[in-house]
């Protein structure tokens, strides 16, 4: 079907409320999975990201890159390791991961918003102090004695303080951040921290107007595979307590609960592999994905 000028005239006519709604407001975007790999839905997503910059929104872009290193240590002869969904990460591997994340990854994800006419900034968690970590670990039931024990994750880090000083003198002069989820420890050194926490601290730190998770998934699915369009924190609690909500889901759902009440209005899990699935939530009343909110 041809679109006419007067259809794009109207189209752009009836995203004016949502554009008013998120007028100099902060959304933050945990960009991930699937559509970082695929080159035409990269250079799509840059293209959003720059248009809700036009549009006086203030996104900031928090990326993963699992797939990414785990190319990498292959190349390099690292095996890798992991217990409750996080990697386990020794020193050689928390080096591929700082260069992989905080370098190619993020760099690449620079020169695509630069190139669809934005001008994005490319940092990590070290940069102008961030994000402060602290060591995470994680309890496991093992499978043979049925005993739970505490892995050791090695420099997996959770965020345990958030400076968003540096973010401050970037948002609203025209330019984009792009976050690496790389952290510094207390005493200097490196943790890797999960895209999605990293994104939820910051975007709490920043009280945004909302956190978009994109993942591989639509949403938060009930027990009919169905999508679930919107949750209340209390809702969302209860989803995970009868096993509604489960699996890597979890972590997910937690993590929107945690940005809500460090004052996040609210936080969307969407599958970024959806063409346009930031705009399609943000400027139009289709949305996408599931809405967690107060």
């Amino acid at each position: 079907m041809k679109v006419t000028p007067v259809d794009k005239a109207r189209i752009l006519s009836e995203a004016l409320p949502y554009m008013q709604r998120y007028d100099n407001e902060t959304v933050v975007v945990k960009y991930g999975g699937h559509a970082m790999g695929e080159e035409e839905l990269a250079r799509a997503f840059a293209r959003d990201i720059v248009l809700l910059e036009q549009a006086a929104i203030n996104p900031v872009v928090v990326h993963g890159g699992g797939p990414q290193i785990q190319a990498m240590l292959a190349r390099l002869g690292i095996q890798s390791e992991f217990a409750a969904g996080l990697r386990i990460t020794d020193a050689a591997t928390v080096e591929v991961v700082e260069m992989v994340l905080a370098g190619s990854i993020n760099k690449q994800i620079v020169a695509h918003i630069n190139a669809a006419g934005g001008c994005a900034v490319g940092l990590c968690g070290k940069d102008g102090n961030l994000v402060l970590a602290r060591k995470a670990s994680r309890r496991i039931v093992d499978p043979g004695s049925n005993i739970e024990k505490i892995v050791d994750l090695g420099f997996v880090g959770e965020p345990e303080k958030v400076d968003v000083r540096v973010l401050q003198q970037i948002i609203g002069r025209d330019l984009i951040p792009v976050l690496a989820p790389v952290a510094a420890s207390a005493d200097g050194g490196t943790f890797n921290v999960n895209a999605d926490t990293f994104a939820g601290a910051i975007a709490g730190a920043l009280k945004a107007k909302r956190l978009l998770l994109l993942t591989d998934v639509p949403g938060v699915l009930d027990r009919s595979q169905e999508l679930v369009k919107e949750l209340s924190v209390d809702e969302a609690r209860r989803l995970i307590a009868d096993g509604t909500i489960s699996g890597g889901m979890i972590p997910k759902v937690e993590t929107a609960i945690d940005a809500i009440e460090q004052g996040v209005d609210g936080v969307v899990i969407l599958d970024g592999q959806v063409p346009h699935a930031v705009l399609l939530e943000l400027l139009t009343d289709l949305g996408a994905g599931t809405l967690i909110h107060r």
